[in-house]
């Protein structure tokens, strides 16, 4: 059966570009700067504010963007907690909205990122030059899986316009991009030991060859070991990087560069607010913060026994069936993550000329892994009886379920841009061409006995749930000029990208492909030849500037594969999401602080939500799947700053983010369906705030340094409370959180080491005990992941 989609959003009039072109034209008629005078009025005040923990105003607030920009140092990737992943690192950043199950965030289905409109799959990101692709934990690359902290030089993202030039297809505006360190020139290396709560050890070594000839590298690896925090289970993760450098006599260089992921960790539970609470009627008595799967399965007792003690005991739902009491999918051997990621990635960065610069990257990716999950017995069952005369080999359940969710792929793409310095002009193309090829599958098997502690009989099928290939085939191309005005005071940005994203889909993608004896091929594709950005950025001062940007972007829908996995393949796919985004800041950079500014006004068109409609074509029939629910604006101010008085003798120093933002429901959402068997109705949900999108987000820090070889910090992150559905029933209260650590020994050298350093972290220093992150709903009450406890590292670090 072939079934093929076409796109619904047609290209954009050329015309747009053409008025570009025209206005590049008649603002290239004013007087213009040289590029040595651009370069010279580049070298003013680049360094103001200094201290261990603050850096260069460029880096900090994005000096010359002609967007909202802002980094995270190595110095502050450094001072956080060993281990933690680069995507936790972004809570430090205005806007960002990031919940975590644990304080490294290394649970991969307990983290949630919020900024203005957009979350976690609406955001681009991309690792020395290579996009990332989609971030979903099945088949996806996040980038928390390919960086150590202790190999990045800096993260900056745009929060809401990223550079046009910049490659992704998941952006609707936001970017992060993640920079690592060169190879060192000197052979040598660096080691640190970890020792934190929950019995955490993480060891890393990064050792460097130095430079030899025109060649340069380093190889490292961390090593992360421990307990979950809430219930039983332990993490296990190693981690290699590694990278190659080679200088070319003109100047330019290539880059090697790998990345090898191996990752395993059990699960723990997402839980109501009544389960968090206590008033749920759990069967084990479970509740609060520490709610968790059982680390010891419950005894069978036969069917109709009356149980004193629920925790020791379980009766049979089905008389004979020791193990059918769905109580038992509660344990967590059912309940594991495993992963493996394989990256590498070779750069050429060369000049072809005086004028002319190119640099492109190629890059591959291989992923494999699996999920378990538990599958109650009545379950199994009627899955069971509902495909046993129709997919052969099939084996009756004996109990609890075993269900093993298998995920591999390749991804490979190519990058190319073209930069040529003309005059007043800085004039960039550049191209990106990718393959994601991903294959799931996803199957029910019986254990031994049907017992939770029972080996899994994988030559005993129960019934088969999906096993599909899906294939994502993306071209992207920019255009951009920077034109530098007016003596240089002004700095104008001119650019559009293409996008064309073409999907395929085959196999067995739901249970209904199994019954219905058919292996669909889906087909739809997304494209827009012209998404415009516009922006600029004037000198007011040697110190002060102002800048304005305006960027539509689009991208892949979100969750492709489970749109086009959950129902009929006559439903027809989704459009793309779309979004405008405008802004408009200033910045400052002076001898005592530095800060930005930027208010801002982003929308976008046809969010995604799963539920209840009529099928298309299917004479009555309802099904749940993914369609749009209209448009999200939002509205806000950031603020980031950092101060270094001048009465405190540069002993101590500030930092600050501020947001607030409001972020909205524009439509109301017709012939909503709760069920397939509900009554349609109209959701009203125009003007209803957009669920885990906290109103206001600020943060503060304090460091301190007494003296050479002591620094101490303390910092505050407050969110507001948050909306948990789309109507806006449920919510979940602010919280904030403090922070501290103390760093010991900067600058003390012994024997082969030439830097010897302690540093302690404690994250929730009082203790705050609240629900992080949401799974939210349409107009039901939501579920959490509780947010962990105080938690303590301490960390001894040598560079040699």
């Amino acid at each position: 059966m072939g079934i093929v989609m076409t796109s619904r959003r047609p290209a954009r009039d050329a015309a747009r570009f053409k008025a570009l072109l025209l206005a590049a034209s008649l603002l290239g008629g004013a007087t213009a700067a040289s590029a040595q005078e651009a370069d010279k009025a580049a070298e003013v005040d680049a360094v103001v504010v200094t201290g261990k923990r603050l850096s260069e105003a460029s880096v900090a607030i994005g000096t010359d963007r002609a967007t909202a920009t802002v980094s995270i140092t190595r110095e502050a990737l450094l001072s956080a907690p060993a281990g933690i992943t680069g995507l936790k690192m972004l809570e430090s950043l205005p806007g960002f909205n990031v919940q975590a199950n644990d304080a490294l965030g290394m649970y991969e289905f307990g983290n949630s990122v919020s900024v203005r409109a957009f979350n976690f799959q609406q955001i681009g990101f991309l690792l020395d030059n290579i996009p990332m692709g989609r971030s979903d934990q099945f088949g996806g690359s996040p980038i928390y899986r390919y960086v150590d902290n202790e190999n990045l030089l800096r993260v900056t993202a745009s929060s809401g316009a990223g550079d046009v030039a910049l490659p992704s297809y998941a952006s609707l505006g936001p970017i992060v991009d993640y920079f690592t360190q060169a190879p060192s020139q000197e052979a040598g290396g660096a080691i640190s030991q970890t020792f934190g709560s929950d019995d955490l050890r993480r060891t890393f070594l990064r050792l460097e060859m130095g430079k030899v000839g025109p060649l340069s590298g380093y190889v490292s690896g961390s090593w992360i070991k421990g307990d979950l925090w809430r219930g039983p289970g332990t993490i296990d993760r190693k981690h290699y990087e590694g990278k190659l450098k080679y200088d070319l006599p003109n100047g330019g260089d290539v880059t090697f560069q790998t990345v090898h992921n191996d990752y395993f960790d059990y699960d723990s539970p997402s839980i109501t607010k009544a389960q968090y609470a206590g008033t749920a009627g759990d069967l084990f008595g479970r509740k609060g913060r520490y709610f968790a799967y059982l680390g010891v399965p419950p005894t069978s007792v036969p069917f109709g026994t009356a149980i004193t003690i629920p925790t020791a005991s379980l009766p049979e739902a089905v008389a004979g069936v020791p193990y059918s009491n769905a109580g038992y999918a509660q344990y967590y051997k059912f309940a594991i993550n495993k992963r493996k990621d394989h990256l590498y990635g070779l750069t050429l960065n060369t000049p072809l000329g005086e004028s002319l610069d190119l640099t492109t990257t190629a890059y591959y990716e291989d992923k494999g892994g699996y999920g378990v999950s538990p599958e109650a017995y009545a379950t199994s069952l009627a899955s069971h009886n509902a495909q046993r005369l129709i997919v052969p080999g099939l084996f009756a359940p004996k109990g609890i379920q075993y269900g093993l969710s298998g995920v591999d792929g390749i991804r490979q793409g190519v990058t190319a841009k073209l930069a040529w310095h003309v005059g007043f002009n800085k004039i960039e193309a550049g191209l990106w061409l990718e393959n994601d090829d991903y294959h799931r599958t996803q199957n029910r098997y019986n254990v031994e006995g049907g017992n939770p502690d029972g080996a899994p009989l994988f030559n005993e099928r129960v019934h088969a749930q999906r096993d599909y290939k899906s294939l994502r085939e993306t071209k992207q191309f920019f255009l951009k000029d920077t034109l530098t005005l007016m003596d240089s005071k002004l700095k104008l940005e001119l650019g559009f990208k293409a996008t064309d994203i073409d999907y395929k889909i085959s196999g067995y993608r739901n249970p209904n492909d199994y019954i219905n004896r058919r292996r669909p091929m889906l087909k739809d594709n997304w494209k827009d030849s012209f998404l415009p950005q516009v922006g600029g950025v004037y000198s007011l001062t040697g110190r002060d500037q102002v800048f304005a940007s305006y960027s539509e972007n689009m991208a892949l829908p979100r969750g492709a594969d489970d749109i086009f996995s959950a129902a009929s393949p006559t439903v027809a796919g989704p459009d793309p999401e779309t979004s405008t985004n405008w802004e408009l800041g200033y910045r400052a950079n002076h001898k005592t602080f530095n800060a930005s500014v930027v208010v801002y006004q982003t929308e976008f068109k046809n969010r995604l939500q799963s539920f209840a409609a009529l099928v298309p074509g299917g004479g009555g029939i309802t099904e749940t799947f993914f369609q749009n629910v209209g448009a999200v604006r939002a509205k806000g101010v950031e603020f980031s700053g950092q101060w270094k008085p001048e009465f405190l003798a540069g002993k101590a120093y500030f930092n600050a983010n501020v947001s607030y933002n409001s972020a909205k429901f524009q439509d109301d959402v017709l012939n909503y369906r709760a069920s397939t068997t509900a009554a349609a109705t109209t959701l009203a949900i125009a003007g209803k705030k957009v669920p885990d999108f906290p109103d206001w987000v600020v943060q503060g820090g304090l460091t301190v340094e007494p003296f050479d070889g002591l620094l101490m910090n303390v910092s505050a992150r407050h969110l507001e409370s948050r909306f948990t559905n789309f109507i806006n029933s449920e919510k979940v209260g602010g919280y904030t959180i403090v922070n501290a650590y103390i760093d010991i020994g900067d600058g003390f050298a012994a024997g082969p080491f030439s830097q010897i350093k302690a540093r302690v972290n404690i994250d929730n220093l009082l203790d705050k005990d609240y629900l992080g992150t949401i799974s939210t709903t349409v107009n039901t009450a939501a579920s959490f992941r509780s947010a962990p406890p105080r938690t303590v590292q301490f960390t001894i670090s040598a560079d040699f």
